[in-house]
Formats: C-alpha cells, structure tokens, sequence
C-alpha cells in the first residue's frame, strides 16, 4: 500500500512509542483547539462584558454536543478503515472512506436542518436567561449551519489519522488557530458583529483547514484517493459504517446530551454561576485532553492491531496508555489544588470573588476522580477498535441518566454543589461495565487470542510475526 511518510504502521513496533508518537501530534492539535476556543472566551469576556460571555457559555454546550456527536460519528468511521489499514486491504479501504462522506453528509443534513428549525425552543428549554437569548441565538444559529465544515474537517482529520498520519491534522490545526485569533478580532473589533463575529470566526478558520487536508491528501496521500466507483456503497457497507459510526457519535452524544441537561440547571442560578461554570469547564478540557487524547488515539490502535489479528499489541497498548494516563492524573490533582483560583481568574477577566469561589471549587473536586474518567476514556475507545459497539453505549447511557437525576433533583434541592458532584459520583457507575465487559473479552483475555485468530474477518492477512 502507498502511504505518505507520515504515515505510521501501529502494527509493528514498541506500542508505547509508537501510541506516543500518534498522540502527541494529535494531542497538539487539539490543544490549539481549545486554545483559540479560550481566546474566544477571553476576547468575548474582556470586549463585550461578562453578559456576552454568560450568552455564549449558556450555549457552549449545545455547541458541544453537535461538535462530538460528528466527530464521534467521523471516528466511527475511520476506525473500519484503520482495520483495513492494517489488514492491507486497499481497495476496501477507500470504499470505507467513499461510504464514509456519503453517510457522513447525508446524516448531517438531516441532523442539522432539524437542530436549525427547532432552535429557539431548545434554547428555551436550556433555561437561557431572557436577556441573553438574542445573543445566544445568533450564536449559536451560525454555529449549527456551520457544522457541514466541522464533519468536513472531522472526516478529513480522522481518515488520516486512522492510516497512522496524526502530524497532517495537527499542522492545519495551529494553521487555523491563529487565523482564528485573528479573525476573532477582525470581525469583533474591526467589524463590531458581537458575539456573531466570535462564530463566524470559527467556521472561516475551520474551512481554512478543510481546503489545506484536502490539498494534501491530494499531493501526498495516493491511498485516499477515490474515483466513481468506490462510492457504490452496498448495504452490508453502510451497516458496518453506521454500526461503527453511529456507535461512537451516539457514545459521544449521549455524554454531551448528559450535559446540555445538566447546563439548563446551571443556567438557572445566575450570570455569575454561568461564568464561573463556562471557565472551570475550559480548564477542565485543557487538563483533560491528554485523557482523552489517549482515548482516541488508542480507537486507532486497537483498530489497526485488531485488524492485523494483533491482539497482544492491544492487550500492551492498554496496560502502557493506563500507566501514562495515570501519572497525568498525578499532576493534574497537584495543579488543580494550587492554580485553579489563578486560571479562572484569568480565562473570565474578572475579579469578581463568587465567580472565583465556584470555578476553582468545582476544578479541585472534580479533578480528585479524573483517574476514574481515564479508565472510562480509555476502555470505551479501545472497545470501539476491536469491536464491541455496546458496553461503551451503555455506559454513556448510565452518565445521561445520571445527569438527568442530578439536574431535575439535586441541582435544586443544593445548587451548584449538586453540579460538582454530577460527574465523581456518576464515573463510578460508569466504570463498573466498562472493567466488567472489558475482562471478559476475548480480546483482552490471553487464552483466546489463538483461538480468535480463525474467526477474525480479517484473518486473511493475518502475519503473527509481526513486531
């Protein structure tokens, strides 16, 4: 198969190195992403006031379940294709990925016309503060059209990565993160659009990166190249895809549905708890990411190695990305302890003391149990590359119950403590399925290996010398 030297084969190798070797670029990636998204707090909060910024952190959320339900989707996807990666078969390869935008697009449609049309009542049932929701609703309106770009960069972003490229997508990501923090003051201080300029900001850069991986899967990437008749999409194909596909971006969306509920209660108890809340979540995506890098990143190896009938390398994988992640957790404690009251201080431009209070309160509890959230990041992407589509569903089924409980009983009965305790409490039920089905599968157990050999649907190219 011809791949670009950027390319890298996770079925040969020290799985350590070469986990890290994927996950770094890729966690680089997403930490730009999340930089200019707190540039766009930090420059909607210091500009247009702390009222402005309640707006767009009222509806972040939303924002947030769309952004995941696609790239969850997209990541479905890539994984089958990581499978045929590392089983060598091509030309499926490329129908994955020509199946994968049909779908991809065709689900987006649907999913995007509807969130539009119903628009101001799901702000409404976000308890969106009245004099905040004509700031939130132009927002968020051009956010939610502007998801087409998102799934585009996603499914650009995610095939690469699952042919073992993760350095392409980190450097159209730095690319686009500054010419997002450009814009950002382009169109909110140059042209005065508010809180439209923050979003019309974002999608302009997001389609910058769209058309740079396109160019470069065109000069420099022969495997992705498709013609006419790789998009004949059968049926088997399309329920594979969307089995994978819907697997994740539901696993995704089930978690953020969890929170969009929970953030209709948190924008019951005022501006200042909104604010407080919208910065401590950003801290807590930046001290998270390498957690959940980890977790994606492992999808893509589980899958290549699954496909390669490889099943000691995922077994390795996962012991070394649970120590790594483990150490983070470590540090990550440490920080929370020391720095929180520093970082909201700064992501709000505020010193406003409540704020400060509730920020930094909910930072030090909930990163006392982010090692429960590793193992449930972890395990759930690795059980999405070798196949099991439903334990890491029900899980996240048990988190939005969860935060449906929270929400409509404890976060009224004891406000904001009832926020922070939402997710601690909740992790510990999500876990207990994720270990259990973990330790029975045949993947993970080292007596079956062998055994599994002969039913894998990819046993055809199957090379146990692989190293």
């Amino acid at each position: 198969m011809k791949t670009s030297k950027t390319a890298l084969n996770l079925t040969e190798g020290r799985p350590v190195r070469l986990i890290l070797l994927f996950a770094i670029p890729v966690f680089l990636g997403n930490l730009f992403q999340i930089c200019y998204s707190l540039v766009d707090t930090k420059i909607v909060g210091r500009i247009l006031g702390e009222t402005a910024l309640a707006a767009v952190g009222s509806v972040s959320v939303l924002y947030t379940l769309l952004t995941g339900f696609f790239n969850g989707l997209s990541l479905g996807f890539s994984v089958l294709t990581a499978r045929f990666f590392g089983s060598g078969e091509e030309r499926k390869l490329k129908e994955n990925v020509a199946g994968a935008i049909v779908l991809g697009f065709l689900t987006a449609g649907v999913l995007i016309t509807g969130v539009a049309i119903f628009i101001r009542p799901i702000l409404t049932l976000l308890n969106v503060p009245p004099q905040q929701l004509d700031m939130a609703l132009s927002y968020i309106t051009l956010l939610v059209w502007g998801m087409f770009v998102t799934l585009a960069y996603n499914l650009c972003a995610n095939t690469l990565r699952a042919i073992g490229d993760s350095i392409t997508p980190l450097i159209f990501l730095v690319i686009a993160a500054v010419a997002n923090v450009v814009l950002d003051y382009v169109f909110i201080l140059v042209f005065h659009m508010g809180v439209r300029g923050a979003a019309v900001a974002t999608l302009v850069s997001q389609l910058l990166s769209v058309v740079l991986c396109l160019l470069r899967i065109r000069h420099g990437f022969p495997i992705l190249h498709l013609a006419r008749e790789h998009f004949v999409l059968s049926k088997e194909q399309a329920l594979s895809l969307y089995q994978s596909g819907l697997s994740m971006g539901l696993m995704s969306s089930l978690v953020n549905f969890g929170s969009l509920v929970l953030q209709s209660g948190i924008n019951q108890l005022g501006t200042n708890v909104i604010v407080a809340h919208t910065a401590a979540r950003k801290v807590f995506e930046i001290w998270g990411l390498p957690v959940s890098v980890l977790g994606s990143s492992m999808a893509t190896y589980c899958g290549q190695n699954y496909g390669a009938g490889r099943y000691d390398r995922i077994r390795q994988g996962m012991k070394s990305v649970l120590i790594l992640g483990a150490v983070w957790d470590g540090i990550v404690f440490v920080l929370a302890q020391t720095v929180s009251p520093f970082l909201i201080r700064f992501i709000t431009s505020s010193d406003n003391e409540e704020i400060i209070y509730w920020g930094t309160l909910y930072l030090r509890v909930d990163m006392s149990f982010l090692l429960v959230c590793l193992f449930i990041v972890i395990l759930r992407n690795c059980m999405q590359g070798f196949g099991d589509y439903r334990t890491p569903i029900l899980s996240s089924f048990i988190e939005l119950v969860g935060k449906l409980v929270f929400t409509f009983v404890f976060v009224r009965l004891f406000g904001y403590w009832g926020i922070i305790w939402t997710e601690p409490v909740i992790w510990f039920l999500m876990v207990i399925p994720l270990i259990t089905m973990t330790l029975k599968n045949p993947v993970i157990r080292k007596d079956s290996g062998a055994a599994m050999s002969g039913d894998n649907q990819f046993s055809g190219h199957l090379n146990g010398e692989k190293r």
